[in-house]
């Protein structure tokens, strides 16, 4: 066949059918990839549903762990996370535990086979992989409130954002665009902002756009085509790749990418759908998207553009799966199977409509970021949180005034991080979830964690319920600590 392309040495990856209708889309995949003269050598692992339900909470075996990161390189269909409980999100694991801290989401249009409102949308979303909320630090405290901890780190924060930076010029994209909400979250997404636009300075032909997420968003919704790279935290991200794929024409056709310094992951951004499992009616799309930027980045990338070719050529023919099926557009209504094999008859032909991205290793230049001067740390005050069904903070605030503590004296007291004593508003709703800061009688002068350690066991003696203590620090002078609402 003359369009198969020789390669000196098959490279190993790591292969996961999944779940629901994973199984069946990734048979067309890795059947594609066969016929399109891709060199691989397969390794095969099971996760999902059937590794949780035999006891595994985090839904994937050691041996498997051994494998990814053996090969280096995992191609993986959708997966199923049972019902209830006790049950870790796989991808997010996976992710973290090999360092993938890039997620990249290319939404296109395909307008007019695909339906959409917007033809020519071509945005890139590129998501922080690592951090965040998706940390996955909760605790119940009290018995009315929950927390969640939002992690933002400097190093993850530049080394996603100079990743989103060189992507941008590599790929020779003219934009990029920042979403955050640091008007709220002013300390953690503020270090984000504050990088992108550090960082931006070394990419002068780019154009740079900060957006707050909630209006960032909306935009997006409404005039995607006016957007080419963004770059935004992890749950940020997550969102507004969701919207990007939907707006852009179907989320089934939408392949993502996971890099990180030593391993990559390949996958769909659709779910398992168990609903449709097994009745050849899957679009295969998005998994043959993920496997085509899967072999750009193991240096295939005749055999990712060849590929790339066929799919575009099908869907010009109109070729099309039930979920993307329009008879204003569509000549033939096909399967899962079906699909696959008018991608493979088309190996060798280029779309007359579409431009093809061209599909090219690549490797962002995050290793060369400075590491940050390291600051001067000082321990000046002390957040302790409370369990405490009481309803008036005056009282809280006159048994915490009455510890006897030479060095720290009570400041304030807040009840959902809005400040409720000194002045507080009686018109303020608050829960059995209570904030108390002290900080150091002599603003000059720092405490010490033993200074701490006695406020708390003053506590102790007074049977308050303290839950968790925040030290309040400032770093060469400068607060680092948030203040309350109304403080």
């Amino acid at each position: 066949i003359l369009w198969k392309t020789t390669m000196s040495k098959k490279v190993p990856i790591t292969v996961a059918e999944g779940d629901g209708i994973g199984p069946e889309i990734m048979l067309n995949t890795l059947l594609l990839l066969k016929e399109a003269g891709a060199d691989l050598e397969i390794e095969k692992i099971e996760i999902g549903e059937k590794v949780y339900l035999g006891g595994n909470t985090s839904g994937i075996e050691k041996s498997s762990w051994e494998s990814l990161r053996r090969t280096k390189v995992f191609l993986k269909s959708p997966i199923t996370t049972p019902q209830g409980g006790g049950y870790k999100s796989l991808n997010v694991t996976i992710r973290k535990s090999l360092g993938l801290y890039a997620n990249v989401r290319p939404c296109v249009s395909y307008y007019p086979y695909i339906k959409t409102n917007f033809p020519g949308m071509n945005v890139i979303i590129i998501r922080e992989n690592e951090e965040d909320l998706y940390a996955g630090i909760e605790h119940r405290q009290t018995n009315d409130v929950y927390q969640c901890l939002k992690l933002i780190s400097r190093p993850g924060s530049e080394k996603l954002i100079k990743f989103a930076f060189d992507y941008a010029d590599n790929y020779k994209r003219k934009k990029i665009s920042c979403f955050t909400k640091d008007n709220i979250m002013k300390m953690t997404d503020g270090i984000f902002h504050k990088i992108f636009d550090e960082l931006g300075q070394e990419y002068p032909n780019l154009e740079k756009k900060h957006m707050i997420i909630d209006i960032g968003s909306a935009k997006l919704a409404k005039s995607p085509c006016d957007f080419d790279v963004i770059v935004a935290p992890n749950l940020y991200g997550d969102i507004i790749s969701d919207i990007a794929a939907e707006v852009s024409g179907s989320v089934g056709l939408a392949g993502s990418a996971n890099y990180g310094d030593h391993c990559s992951m390949f996958e769909a951004i659709h779910g398992s759908a168990p609903d449709i499992s097994g009745k050849n009616i899957a679009n295969p799309s998005g998994l043959i998207q993920s496997a085509i930027m899967m072999l750009a980045h193991i240096n295939q990338s005749e055999v990712a553009q060849l590929i790339n070719n066929a799919w575009l050529k099908t869907i010009e023919d109109g070729i099309h799966t039930n979920d993307i099926y329009n008879p204003e557009t569509s000549t033939q209504l096909v399967g899962t199977n079906e699909f696959t094999s008018a991608v493979i008859k088309r190996l060798g032909q280029k779309p007359e409509i579409f431009n093809g991205t061209i599909y090219q290793r690549f490797t962002s230049k995050s290793n060369t970021i400075k590491k940050a001067r390291i600051q001067e740390k000082e321990l000046v005050g002390v957040d302790v949180f409370f369990d405490w069904k009481g309803n008036n903070p005056n009282i809280l605030a006159e048994i915490l005034q009455d510890i006897g503590n030479k060095n720290l004296q009570l400041k304030m007291i807040t009840n959902r991080g809005v400040k409720v004593w000194p002045d507080g508003f009686p018109e303020t709703f608050c829960v059995d979830h209570w904030r108390a800061r002290f900080v150091s009688i002599h603003p000059e002068k720092s405490i010490n964690h033993l200074e701490v350690i006695q406020l708390l066991s003053q506590i102790e003696n007074k049977n308050l319920d303290f839950i968790k203590i925040e030290n309040l620090y400032t770093f060469d002078g400068e607060k680092g600590y948030s203040l309350g609402q109304g403080e």
